[in-house]
């Protein structure tokens, strides 16, 4: 098994997934679902951003969330500020709020212009006249260590595909401004808010990243999954990185989520925080979550915004391992999302269903599993080889 990077998860919904929903949502559902979270397991849980309720109304009651939900030790609460106005409010919320602070001071833009136009009534252009004001920021603070990054790091709705060759381009550009004053790159940063990340090309990416600067141990992805690529994006980038470095991702749960500014609105979505925690958990990787409690939460997130959201494995239920988990071999038929979930609510939520079996379903492979044995030998084992009822004996 590869040795795989360690992955800081940060769990999205409430900025991400909010902040493209009705406004009316109540701060009650919003509290209650911030405190189900919160017993998720879950490490880091961004709670809402203090922006201008002018445009983005469904934020303006976050000082009345953060007051009123109960953080929960060892979790740790973060919020989006855009500006100065907006730290300092989130600053009269700390604690339980952390003011979160970039380990390194970072150099970024938007590949496309046009999106950031539209998204910061900037231009590309005036992201870039910032980059010595912050280098010279870095040097007066003694800072050794700094990051670069893009962001529609791969496309644009408006401009269309970007090649790897130009995002390199532009972190190279990054990169020599922070050689020429000596302060050494040690983290990259590429974010995708229009969903153009392939998995082919979040290999290149990281891959060419870590091939140019090998120092750089520290990737993080902001991947967006309006094409259904963020989690497949997400693995390729895992594949690539070793045990030495650090993969930051975010996601929501349900896959919730969605940008005003790039023409896809709720279709844009992220990687559902289940479906991509599930893949990790299957790889190896400890994420701490208990899973259950993530899609009970999914679930609850359904009941609020009033409609199914994106995510499978809040539908099919994690895949079963253990005996405990294995399905009734002789269950009726199962076609409805809502007798799917027989997974967690038992046999009444098939009941009644087709039955179309003259005898009860039986099975010698199961009989093996009920008696603590696996379905199948290795290789070299005598089952089912050796069975009489084989057709394939020696």
């Amino acid at each position: 098994m590869p040795d795989y990077p360690k992955v800081n998860y940060k769990e999205e919904g409430m900025r991400e997934g909010m902040q493209i929903e009705d406004s009316q949502i109540s701060v009650e559902n919003k509290i209650m679902l911030l405190d189900a979270l919160s017993e998720t397991g879950l490490k880091q849980i961004v709670v809402g951003s203090f922006v201008s309720p002018k445009w983005t109304p469904q934020m303006e009651r976050i000082d009345e969330i953060v007051t009123k939900f109960n953080p929960k030790p060892g979790v740790n609460y973060t919020a989006l500020a855009l500006n100065s106005r907006g730290v300092e409010r989130a600053r009269a919320y700390s604690p339980p709020l952390t003011i979160e602070r970039d380990q390194y001071p970072r150099l970024g833009v938007h590949m496309c212009d046009v999106f950031v136009r539209r998204n910061t009534n900037r231009t590309q252009m005036q992201e870039m006249e910032r980059w010595p004001q912050v280098i010279a920021q870095a040097q007066e603070l003694n800072i050794k260590e700094a990051g670069i990054g893009t962001n529609a790091s791969w496309g644009s709705n408006f401009l269309g595909e970007f090649p790897v060759d130009n995002l390199m381009t532009m972190l190279e550009r990054q990169h020599s401004m922070w050689d020429e004053v000596g302060i050494e790159v040690r983290s990259c940063a590429m974010g995708d808010p229009m969903s153009h990340c392939t998995p082919a090309k979040v290999e290149e990416s990281v891959y060419r990243v870590k091939e140019r600067w090998p120092e750089i141990n520290h990737i993080r992805l902001h991947l967006h999954n309006g094409r259904n690529m963020a989690i497949a994006s997400a693995y390729a980038a895992m594949r690539v990185l070793g045990p030495d470095d650090t993969l930051d991702l975010d996601g929501t749960i349900g896959g919730l989520g969605g940008c005003p500014y790039c023409g896809n609105g709720r279709a844009t979505g992220m990687a559902p925080t289940e479906d991509l925690l599930h893949m990790m958990e299957d790889m190896g990787v400890d994420t701490g979550v208990d899973m259950d409690k993530l899609i009970d939460c999914v679930w609850m997130l359904e009941g609020v915004v009033g409609r199914e959201l994106y995510g499978h494995v809040s539908k099919a239920g994690p895949r079963p391992k253990k005996l405990e988990e294995l399905y009734d071999i002789d269950m009726p038929f199962v076609e409805t999302l809502e007798s799917a979930k027989h997974f967690k609510k038992g046999p009444e939520a098939y009941e009644g269903g087709i039955y179309p079996y003259q005898q009860p379903i039986t099975s010698p492979y199961r009989d093996r599993v009920n008696a603590g044995q696996p379905a199948y030998d290795s290789s070299s084992g005598d089952w089912p080889w050796k069975q009489d009822w084989f057709p394939a004996k020696d």
